[in-house]
């Protein structure tokens, strides 16, 4: 596995892949690490685990210097992913014995009492992509090995050094046991295998929604837990009466995050016809602003580039117009990865359109044309997605009616744009994927709801 950096195109380390014996290997041990771990006092798991904490701290320049290399993330864009992935296990480490503490029922007539006690599954297969090469692992990783199971990582293959040192950071800490959480460094023939193992109990996945699909049908056949969190289309309404330059910042600042690669951007701006020329030049003067290595850097590889080049020139073709950046944009100096994709508005895009009724992962603002706040709905609900979304106006009132009762989604924000928080469930409806991560529900995906009554 050759990890290619973005920005020059060259190679900087190589892995190579282990074989089937050593991965089956690793899986027998992680069970026998299991089976010691779930008889640790759920208290003394979620602190001996909380402790993570401060390696991600400690570590966090070296790590986010990784993740360039990596995938392209702008350093800084790095470091604060590492240090939120610390605020997030010190966050389980404060709720997390709470939410896996045993609950009262009516205890049944002639019995004592009766409850629901959270026992954890087994050996859980975790499936990540390389967008947020860390947070994405420890929000997964962290409250499911709080509640007792053990963890068998495949990382995207261009992050398998991520992946290493999420292995280093957890496998370090005092009274964890060896083989708890490991990285597997395979490709993608050998996970069905993994995911097939008899004492592998469950898997999540985030990705694409290709891949969720077969992944979903595989755990299904095997009648095994999966939590799948995949695409979005997320579209961000701006009403005649929104503060256009707060929802113009939301949608720039949100949008080229990380390159615009990642799933619960806006997509689409749905905005009302009166105010659409004034949102237009908005976004355009605050994109104008941003900085090539501080805000935005190249896409994680030239491949990812001539996809969403060609997503934005089929757009334009069907009829839609560049505002700013473009397939022809220049390049930064410094920039011979071949994976720079230029901060790109579209304007009149409709359905039908690319950029429309499929997800953009790049730095792609498609702006669209609404008659009215019912038709704004209706825009955004087109779509087979359903992750995140948002409404701008100034009637918080209605802004909170459309964003709870309205708009088909699994997050949905007034006045600012989505983003995750371990304090809050995180995922979506239709394609967008099934499960949550973060906050109790997270923690409670992999665990079995086992009911106990005493007589």
């Amino acid at each position: 596995f050759p990890q290619v950096n973005p920005t020059t195109g060259k190679v900087f380390k190589e892995y190579s892949e282990m074989d089937e014996q050593e991965v089956s290997t690793i899986v027998s041990r992680s069970n026998e690490a299991f089976q010691e771990w779930r008889r640790v006092p759920t208290v003394e798991r979620v602190a001996r685990i909380g402790a993570v904490a401060e390696g991600l701290r400690a570590r966090a320049d070296e790590v986010a210097a990784l993740m360039c290399q990596e995938m392209g993330k702008p350093v800084s864009q790095g470091k604060a992913e590492v240090l939120k992935c610390a605020h997030l296990v010190d966050w389980y480490a404060e709720h997390g014995a709470g939410f896996l503490k045993d609950v009262d029922y009516p205890t049944l007539p002639g019995f004592k009492k009766s409850y629901v006690s959270y026992q954890p599954l087994g050996v859980i297969l975790s499936i990540m992509p390389w967008n947020f090469p860390m947070w994405q692992v420890m929000r997964m990783s962290v409250p499911t090995l709080m509640a007792g199971n053990a963890v068998l990582l495949k990382h995207a293959p261009n992050c398998f050094g991520s992946a290493a040192v999420c292995e280093e950071l957890l496998q370090s800490l005092p009274g964890v046991p060896q083989g708890l959480f490991r990285s597997l460094v395979i490709d993608v023939p050998q996970i069905s295998n993994v995911l097939e193992h008899p004492l592998v109990q469950g898997v999540a996945l985030t990705g694409s929604e290709g891949a969720g699909r077969i992944i979903g049908a595989k755990a299904g056949g095997l009648l095994k837990k999966a939590v799948v969190e995949l695409g979005g289309s997320d579209a961000y309404a701006i009403l005649a009466d929104a503060d256009l330059d707060a929802a113009a910042a939301a949608v720039v600042n949100a949008r080229i995050l990380n390159g615009g690669q990642v799933c619960v951007a806006p997509k689409r701006a749905i905005v009302e016809k009166s105010v659409k020329a004034a949102f237009e030049q908005k976004v355009v003067e605050k994109l104008a602003q941003k900085k090539y290595g501080v805000d935005f850097g190249p896409l994680v590889h030239s491949k990812a580039r001539q996809d969403v080049a060609k997503q934005v020139a089929d757009t334009q073709a069907a009829g839609a117009k560049v505002l700013a950046g473009g397939v022809d944009a220049p390049i930064p100096d410094g920039e011979t990865g071949g994976a720079f994709f230029a901060p790109t508005v579209l304007t009149d895009v409709k359905p039908g359109m690319v950029a429309f009724d499929n997800e953009i992962f790049g730095p792609v603002i498609a702006i669209i044309e609404a008659d009215s706040e019912a038709h704004a709905i209706e825009l955004a609900n087109r779509s087979p997605y359903g992750l995140g979304g948002a409404v701008f106006t100034q009637d918080l009132e209605k802004g909170e009616r459309i964003a709870k009762s309205e708009i088909e989604c699994g997050m949905c924000f007034v006045n600012d744009f989505v983003r995750s928080d371990p304090s809050l469930p995180f995922g979506g409806v239709k394609n967008s994927g099934l499960g949550r991560e973060c906050a109790a529900f997270g923690m409670l995906e992999f665990v079995n709801v086992k009911t106990i009554c005493v007589k």
